[in-house]
This record gives structure tokens, C-alpha cells and sequence, in this order.
């Protein structure tokens, strides 16, 4: 590397934690995390650690100042903050694939203005236009247009009988028909300044309540769904001319046929398994993407499963001695709850 990066890092969750880990085994890349979570677990592995108020001007000022390049793996942070950044220094991924990736209005007009398939849909901004939905689609899910995960702000019907009347429709949702869902499955790929992109196999994901649960390679897909999966979302990361690593999902029914349902302008928790089954993993492609490094061809290691932690499960991993073949990895979060993602255990399967 011909010089020093100094790369920032906005939040200080467990995805900021391992894009750190990545940049410290790359060598030649200081980390700067700006963060309102003062006991965000990468505090823990970064060079330097900023924690305030994100809406103060001034701290935004002084992030910018001492860095040259500025990532993220968060979805959920403001659009004008990353646009403030963009404006001084490099922010990847661009402001503009997050603006899509943060609605999914947006997101599914891209997609089938790409031609991809997609599940039925349409916007809902009041009662009439949900009970309209309903009749036309019969069974099908609301989701909050932007914002939620792991299953919140989403409400389910089979008929007008199920509305929820207590409903805030001053918000922006979205209707999608169910399909006669079989199994889902996502595929990461990580664009470089060059244009090459290095793409992972679709890993096959398994959710409870709402929260993924389980992902595993290789998914147990055939060879037609596996190339189309990969090829959408190498025209994904073409057409927005992405730079770093981004996740597509998609469901799969029971004609076997594709189906894109969102992607992460980010790592993702579904590739986490990359760490160990990928000389490359996700997080050291990303890194070496934003940073402009050289892109380098990525090998697989082994077949894999990844499971992830939830809540108190954590006390006892924390306490238990693992195989060779068994990798754990502690969050190192303070506060554990129900269903909060404490760590994961990922396991080689060759």
C-alpha cells in the first residue's frame, strides 16, 4: 500500500466490529468510528472512538476532518449525515444506493425497472387502499416503507377482518403478496473501483419469529436458481454502480421460481459464515473495495453453517469449549435481551 488510509466508520455495532478486524489484517488502514452507542462493541478494536450526539454539526465536522474515507454497515442511519460526509470525503457505499435501499418502494420500482421479478405489490397510504390491497392480493404482508427489521413494523392479513385498526397510516407502508413461499436464500457480491466483482454462492437462510436464525452453504437449490441468483445481483451492483459489499435476498416458491425481496447496502448477518469459509471474507472484501485496494480473486474454503446467538443463549457459549472445526464469535454486547443478536457459532463442514 503506497500510503496510510485513515477509514471512518459510522456506528459500532458487530458488522463495524469485524470491518475493523479486517482492516487491522490488511494492514495499513487506521479506523475512526463516530457512534451515538457508547458501548458499542467496536470501541473494543478501533484506533480511535467517538461517541456524541450525531446531529451535532461540530462532531460531524471533526469526523470528517480526520479521515480520508467513510463506510458503514448500518441501514438505519441518516441519509443528510452520509450526504454531509460525501460532500468532503469519500462515503462508500454511495448515499444514493442507501436512499434505495432505506425504502422499499424505491427498491422494488429499481428492481423491476431492471426487469427482475418481484412479489406483486403496491403502496399503502391509507385504511381504503389496504383494504383494496387485500381483496386483490388475499393473503399478503404490510411493511413500513422505511425503517424495520427482524420482522418489526410488518403486519399480516388474509382477509379485512385482520386489520389492526389502531393502524398509523400517516406512515408510508407497502403491500406485498405472499408467494407460496419454499425457502430464501441471499447472495453477497463486492464491487471495486474497477469495476470486478467478487461474488460469494447463495447461502440458504432460515429465520424464527422474524430474526435469521440459521445460514448455511452450500443451499440446497438447483444450478438455474443458483446462476440467476448470482446474476441479478451482479446487474444490482452494475447499475448502481456500487463500490464495496452489498446482500441481495430472495424467496424462492414452490414452482421453483426467483423472487427478489430486498437488498443490504451493507455486510450482512447472512454472510457472517464468510469469515471462515472464504479466504476472503465479506468484511476484507469490503474494506479493500472502499479503500481502493486491488481486487483479488476470492477462493472457498469449505461448506459451512452459521447460527446465531440470541439473548441469554449467550451465557452458555460463553462457558463452552469448542471443536477445531467450530469458530464463536461474542458480540461483546453489554446489555442482553430477548432476541438481540449476542454472537454466533459458525461450523465447517469439510
Amino acid at each position: 500500500m503506497s500510503k496510510d488510509i485513515t477509514l471512518g466508520i459510522l456506528y459500532s455495532g458487530q458488522l463495524e466490529t469485524q470491518l475493523i478486524k479486517s482492516a487491522k489484517k490488511i494492514g495499513g488502514i487506521k479506523t475512526i468510528v463516530l457512534t451515538n452507542d457508547k458501548n458499542g462493541p467496536a470501541k473494543h478494536f478501533c484506533d480511535k472512538f467517538i461517541c456524541g450526539n450525531l446531529s451535532d454539526r461540530k462532531l460531524i465536522k471533526d469526523f470528517i476532518e480526520q479521515i480520508d474515507i467513510c463506510t458503514y454497515a448500518f441501514e438505519n442511519l441518516s441519509y443528510e449525515i452520509l450526504k454531509t460526509i460525501a460532500s468532503e470525503k469519500e462515503v462508500h457505499p454511495s448515499p444514493d444506493t442507501l436512499k434505495i435501499a432505506q425504502n422499499r418502494i424505491l427498491e422494488k420500482k429499481f428492481a423491476n425497472n431492471l426487469g427482475i421479478n418481484t412479489t406483486d405489490w403496491k403502496p399503502v397510504n391509507s385504511l381504503m387502499d389496504l383494504k383494496e390491497g387485500i381483496r386483490l392480493f388475499g393473503n399478503c404482508i404490510m411493511k413500513s416503507v422505511s425503517g424495520g427489521y427482524d420482522g418489526k413494523q410488518q403486519f399480516r392479513f388474509k382477509s379485512i377482518d385482520e386489520i389492526d385498526f389502531k393502524i398509523d397510516f400517516n406512515k408510508e407502508y407497502i403491500l406485498e403478496k405472499f408467494l407460496n413461499f419454499k425457502q430464501e436464500i441471499s447472495v453477497a457480491a463486492t464491487r471495486y473501483k474497477n469495476g470486478k466483482i467478487s461474488i460469494y454462492e447463495p447461502t440458504e437462510n432460515i429465520h424464527e419469529n422474524g430474526i435469521l436464525r440459521r445460514s448455511k452453504i452450500p443451499a440446497d437449490i438447483t444450478k438455474k436458481i443458483f446462476n440467476q441468483a448470482q446474476e441479478v445481483t451482479v446487474k444490482f451492483a452494475e447499475k448502481l454502480k456500487y463500490l464495496g459489499t452489498l446482500n441481495l435476498e430472495f424467496m424462492i416458491d414452490e414452482k421453483d421460481d426467483l423472487f427478489f425481496n430486498e437488498y443490504a447496502n451493507r455486510c450482512h448477518n447472512g454472510f457472517w459464515h464468510s469469515v471462515n469459509s472464504y479466504e476472503i471474507c465479506q468484511f476484507t472484501n469490503h474494506v479493500r473495495a472502499v479503500c481502493g485496494l486491488d481486487y483479488i480473486e476470492n477462493t472457498k474454503i469449505s461448506n459451512a453453517e452459521m447460527i446465531n446467538i440470541l439473548g441469554d443463549e449467550i451465557l452458555k457459549f460463553r462457558e463452552k469449549k469448542f471443536k477445531k472445526n467450530e469458530f464463536f464469535f461474542d458480540y461483546l454486547k453489554t446489555d442482553i435481551r430477548p432476541g438481540r443478536k449476542m454472537g454466533h457459532i459458525t461450523t465447517l463442514k469439510d
